[in-house]
């Protein structure tokens, strides 16, 4: 096994981290919030500072149709390349660490291999959108990647009426050449470094876990149409309130899911509601409403959706109302590639950490990346079980754990796509 760096020097490598992190917080949309959708402004300075870095190791970098920031570190006598990354783009009002960490940790690790001569190619990758926020519609990045961009996603819309066509050609980027950002014939595997965004490892007092499946999800649209009126003058039996019916299916969803079977691990959430008009003197004619559901087993979601689809159907009709539902996406739980979840679990011992292996419930770019080549994920904790908010945080002894096994991981690796 080789030797872990100095201490003082993986010190600072972990300080360097944590502080990168909390630098490109600050290249946002909103001042005083971490808010960064896919290809608005702020993702320029992101780029301009991770290619700096990259090229800074000698990697050569490219940005590919969709946004997605590509180094490529292609040391003599190697072959078979090893991909790292995670994604860029945030929720609005976000923390510091979600995704980025994974990028700037996967930059170290190339810095790692370097100073250890591993004869691996490793190439980094930035996913330019993964949470779905700006357009509705999650793994813009990982999808081209893994060639499986849907022609028709360039029509879809952000709230602005902005287009993802028009969004990637106002970045400087033409979408007639989605198709060559595709992963080169060489990745043989796909490690993504992420925060466990879940209150277990902290429960259970461990700094990192290796993760066995992606939880299957479901992201939908409901709107309830009924008809705007004069909130004073229309009698209570005579109106066709949409918001009205949109509330008693949200307490719907919320009842059947929690009260499934605790082991069923369905979740259900609406976390978006549009009121149109949105006037405190009108009777709402029309409501938006979204609708992620997420379980481990595809059989458990898919009854859901139907059950609570029905629900909307039967709400609607009760309220005078229509409602028209919309599949945003539907995709389904992936595990992880069992040869390199081992080799990782393996690494993970192998620095003294102890093994701890447990699903994920939130969705990843790995998730997507596993339907094109082998892969696997690590999970650092998350202090507090706190993502998407401000006060999401990493502690330093965790990504000094994270390097480390990540380290014994290269060595394994390099020797496995370099006998």
């Amino acid at each position: 096994m080789i030797q872990a760096a100095p201490v003082t020097t993986l010190q600072a490598r972990v300080a360097a981290a944590i502080a990168e992190c909390r630098l490109l917080a600050t290249m946002t949309e909103e001042p005083g919030r971490i808010t960064r959708r896919f290809l608005t402004p702020p993702v320029h300075q992101v780029h301009a500072h991770l290619r700096s870095r990259m090229q800074s190791l000698g990697m050569s970098v490219s940005l590919d149709a969709v946004g997605n920031l590509r180094g490529l570190w292609q040391p003599p006598r190697s072959g078979k390349r090893l991909i790292l990354g995670s994604h860029i783009d945030t929720v609005p009002d976000a923390g510091a660490f979600d995704g980025v960490l994974g990028v700037v940790l996967a930059i170290e690790l190339v810095a790692i291999a370097q100073t250890n001569r591993l004869p691996l190619a490793i190439e980094v990758i930035a996913f330019s959108e993964e949470e779905g926020v700006r357009f509705g519609v999650p793994f813009l990045g990982s999808r081209a990647v893994v060639g499986r961009f849907d022609p028709s996603l360039l029509a879809v819309s952000d709230p602005d009426g902005v287009t993802v066509e028009s969004a990637i050609r106002a970045f400087g980027l033409d979408p007639a050449q989605i198709e060559s950002a595709a992963l080169d014939p060489d990745a043989a595997a796909f490690l993504e470094l992420h925060i466990e965004q879940g209150p277990v490892l902290e429960s259970e007092n461990l700094p990192l876990g290796v993760v066995t499946a992606i939880v299957g999800q479901t992201r939908c649209e409901l709107t309830f149409h009924g008809r705007a009126n004069h909130a004073g003058t229309t009698p209570m039996h005579l109106r066709h309130d949409a918001l009205t019916a949109a509330a008693k299916w949200i307490v719907a969803v919320e009842r059947f899911a929690a009260n499934a079977p605790a082991d069923s691990g369905l979740v259900a959430t609406v976390g978006r509601v549009q009121v149109s008009p949105n006037a405190g003197n009108v009777i709402p004619g029309n409501v938006r409403v979204s609708l992620d559901l997420r379980a481990p087993l595809d059989s458990i979601r898919e009854q859901a959706l139907t059950r609570l689809f029905e629900d909307a159907a039967t709400i609607a009709r009760a309220g005078r109302v229509e409602v028209e539902t919309k599949i945003l996406m539907q995709q389904p739980a992936v595990s992880m590639d069992e040869e390199l979840t081992a080799i990782l679990a393996d690494a993970l011992e192998a620095a003294g950490f102890p093994l701890r292996r447990l699903p994920s419930g939130a969705g990843h770019d790995a998730m997507v990346m596993a339907t094109r080549i082998p892969t696997a994920m690590l999970f650092l904790r998350s202090p507090g079980g706190i993502s998407h908010h401000p006060s999401e945080n990493v502690l330093e002894e965790d990504v000094t754990a994270a390097l480390r096994a990540g380290e014994v991981f290269l060595t394994r690796m390099a020797a496995k796509l370099n006998p």
